[in-house]
């Protein structure tokens, strides 16, 4: 990454420690994009994720109002703060606002509200947005593992449909929504759903997702608006 050859690290099994938990340390300790989080600042190293799918579709635009689900430990609240002007200190007609919620309780980020609530029963009326509605919707929320391939699924998917109904009620005309998904896709009729209210979505894997990785996201462009 970068030109630059990154050093391996070997990680010995201790004992106690569960062959799956030493392989997991050996690929955080060996992951570039970990490397590289660390040194930049950012809270994981999903940022990158979410740099890389901006650099091609150009939603996070200075004066831009985000609102982040499942945002928690915040490295996409971090980019979309940064790349919005939310986290200037002088405020400008190009300074655009992060709302970040989250179960989990989350450090303070500048130029990022944060609201601790669960997105399943999220309060869309107290949440102070501009005309109560947001140009961008992001979503990379997913549940814990089973390890059982149609499980998973069915649960990031139903995940992805909350952060679609969470869009239509706040997202302003022409707005976006990114959510993760798996390699399957979105699903027949999420996909349709999609498709209703959007005038273009998109399937990516971005480049900082791993390759071992099922993970893909919907980038879905140009709300319809409620009809």
């Amino acid at each position: 990454m970068r030109g630059q050859r990154e050093l391996h690290t070997r990680v010995k099994t201790a004992k106690g420690r569960k062959l799956s938990s030493t392989r997991w340390l050996k690929r955080q300790l060996n992951d570039p994009y970990v490397k590289l989080a660390k040194q930049e600042g950012f809270k994981s190293r999903a940022a990158y994720k979410l740099m890389q799918l901006d650099d091609k579709f150009r939603f996070l635009l200075p004066g831009k109002i985000v609102l982040d689900l499942g945002s928690a430990p915040g490295g996409w609240s971090q980019v979309a703060a940064s790349r919005t002007n939310s986290d200037k200190q002088q405020p400008n007609s190009e300074m655009g606002r992060v709302i970040a919620v989250d179960l989990t309780e989350m450090d303070p980020l500048q130029g990022v509200m944060f609201i601790q609530a669960d997105i399943h029963s999220l309060e869309l009326s107290k949440i102070d947005l501009e005309q109560g509605k947001a140009d961008v919707i992001l979503s990379d929320m997913a549940a814990p593992s089973t390890g059982h391939k149609q499980t998973d699924h069915l649960r990031i998917i139903t995940l992805c449909e909350v952060a679609l109904n969470i869009a239509k009620e706040s997202l302003m005309p022409e707005g976006v929504l990114v959510a993760k998904v798996l390699e399957g896709g979105a699903g027949s009729e999420l996909q349709k759903e999609l498709k209703a209210n959007f005038t273009t979505v998109k399937t990516v894997k971005p480049e900082a997702s791993r390759k071992d990785s099922s993970e893909k996201y919907i980038v879905a462009l140009g709300f319809r608006g409620m009809q």
